[in-house]
């Protein structure tokens, strides 16, 4: 019965958002904010563009507030790498619903891990489990480690997971960044990137910069490279942080100097935001769209080649 009440009020809230469009949100060129390698446009909710917290965090929270705040707990499915290195077991210990987006890594277990696809973990006493893909190729530890949250892969990453789904593919690429990158690291593990120095010094100078936009387009050197838009600011704003560190690995990794102006910028939001129907046939060849309950949750475009 709780799970039941929680999926219907989840629903309730959802319902009094619109879709993710022109009809709900304006793109603040005004306000754009640019850094280095990276340029970042808002996008912010119209005055009156239904609820102004569509999913409040009191309901649903992110993956790393509910990891960093113990509300819910991850481990393996099993021992045998063959039949579980593609399966993480997620079990909730409060009222609230769980938001998991595809492309966030878990690190630990016996391998670290990045989640396939966006879901909402109910309530629930019993184990859900959720499909993972493996970044971190050569290690299956005999000993489990502490699961934590590893932030969100990059675009070019994201972009693989989500065009192939295919692990080799996703080594290959993981491969790929830590030999471009040049990057101190003792592992073939993607998050190893993160025991060089220079690197995180890079970053962090980027993400002291960032850390308060609300939904975006970013654009580096002369192309845009992704979109992030999301249903409420609350959820937004708890996915911030570690969706900027990926965007930021974007930028350090494949970024150039922003030489891109306004106006083709405009053309590519046009596309993703003038009428659902538009955004249906646009994010179709360039990204995904997050629905529950027929209600969009998250809208995610992938580089403009």
């Amino acid at each position: 019965m709780k799970v039941l009440f929680s999926t219907l009020l989840l629903f309730c809230l959802l319902s009094a958002t619109a879709q993710l469009t022109y009809e709900t949100l304006y793109v603040d060129y005004d306000s754009a904010w640019q850094f280095k390698n990276l340029k970042i446009v808002p996008v912010r909710r119209k005055a009156g563009g239904g609820a102004p917290s569509g999913m409040p965090d009191v309901d649903v929270v992110s993956l790393s507030q509910a990891l960093s705040q113990g509300l819910v707990t991850v481990s393996e499915r099993g021992t045998t790498s063959f039949d579980n290195v593609h399966w993480l077991r997620f079990n909730t210990h409060s009222n609230k619903s769980v938001y998991i987006s595809g492309g966030e890594i878990i690190s630990g277990g016996r391998q670290d891990r990045m989640i396939v696809r966006d879901t909402i973990l109910g309530p629930s006493t019993k184990d859900q489990y959720v499909p993972v893909m493996c970044v971190e190729e050569g290690r299956w530890s005999d000993k489990e480690k502490k699961f934590g949250y590893g932030n969100y892969a990059n675009q070019h990453l994201r972009k693989v997971l989500d065009s192939t789904g295919n692990q080799v593919l996703i080594w290959r690429e993981v491969d790929r960044q830590l030999q471009a990158g040049a990057f101190k690291n003792n592992s073939l593990a993607y998050l190893s990137r993160y025991q060089d120095k220079k690197y995180n010094l890079a970053g962090d100078e980027y993400f002291r910069f960032f850390r308060d936009v609300v939904g975006f387009v970013a654009i580096s050197g002369d192309k845009v490279i992704g979109s992030d838009i999301f249903a409420g600011p609350d959820l937004f704003y708890h996915q911030l942080d570690p969706l900027l560190h990926g965007y930021i690995d974007e930028a350090i990794m494949s970024g150039a100097p922003v030489i891109m102006k306004d106006p083709p910028i405009k053309r590519y939001m046009d596309k993703l935001l003038k009428d659902e129907v538009s955004q249906e046939e646009f994010v179709h060849k360039n990204g995904k769209i997050f629905r529950q309950q027929g209600q969009v949750i998250h809208v995610n475009t992938f580089l403009k080649e």
